[in-house]
């Protein structure tokens, strides 16, 4: 199977290609320049491993949660190169695709939502590119994030919700936690993998995942 996918929910543009179990893959720091750069990525990786759009089987891509307007371009790109090649999409959750970066056992797995939350959620691994949702994925404040039970250990953390708030996120999990990876986003790599295993859908059913409606603050909040 042939698989194109990109991820653009943070500040980094990962591009992959999934190749008969072979991966290429590519990212840049793209700041705010996602709609600049990613179709000329997808065009510039296609060419170097000599294959054309058509030739893929699907288009996966990180669904969220993330940057609201990074979802947005992702999840456009996909549908307008699935319209344009009559190729279906796949869409991957961010969080679920941190989890399989570490490929570790238990995962617990928050990303930085900003305004002082985060986005949750915790996987079991069943086999190499699937996963049990234990919890779903939820916005939520750090100190309230879903608890495990205290006998439930060796989990790992991962994903900027334990950079930004480790001190919370530690706290809350102190009899849970085995390790805790820093650094670590979403990648275009994991989702191509992840979407080995899922079902193909039309373009037009493609939506990202958001969590949040609300985006920003108002003044007298911020100042609160």
């Amino acid at each position: 199977m042939k698989i194109l996918a990109f991820e653009t929910s943070t500040e980094f543009c990962s591009i992959a290609l999934q190749l008969e179990g072979v991966t290429i893959e590519k990212e840049a720091d793209a700041g705010q320049r996602h709609s600049e750069i990613l179709l000329f990525m997808i065009h510039e990786m296609l060419e170097k491993a000599k294959l054309t759009l058509q030739q893929m089987d699907s288009i996966a891509f990180g669904a969220g949660p993330g940057s609201f307007t990074g979802l947005r371009i992702a999840c456009g790109v996909a549908q307008g190169l699935a319209y344009a090649t009559g190729i279906p999409v796949i869409g991957i959750s961010t969080l679920e695709a941190i989890a399989q970066k570490i490929d570790k056992q238990k995962v617990i797995v928050a990303l930085d939502a900003r305004m002082g939350e985060i986005y949750h959620a915790t996987y079991q691994k069943v086999t190499n590119h699937r996963w049990e949702t234990i919890s779903p994925p939820i916005l939520c404040l750090p100190q309230q994030a879903p608890t495990l039970s205290d006998t439930d250990s060796n989990w790992h953390g991962c994903g900027s919700g334990f950079d930004v708030y480790h001190e919370e996120l530690s706290s809350r999990y102190c009899e849970n936690l085995q390790q805790i990876h820093c650094n670590l986003h979403p990648h275009a790599k994991e989702i191509a993998q992840l979407a080995l295993l899922r079902p193909r859908i039309d373009p037009a059913n493609a939506t990202p995942v958001y969590l949040r409606n609300k985006v920003a603050l108002k003044e007298n909040e911020r100042q609160l």
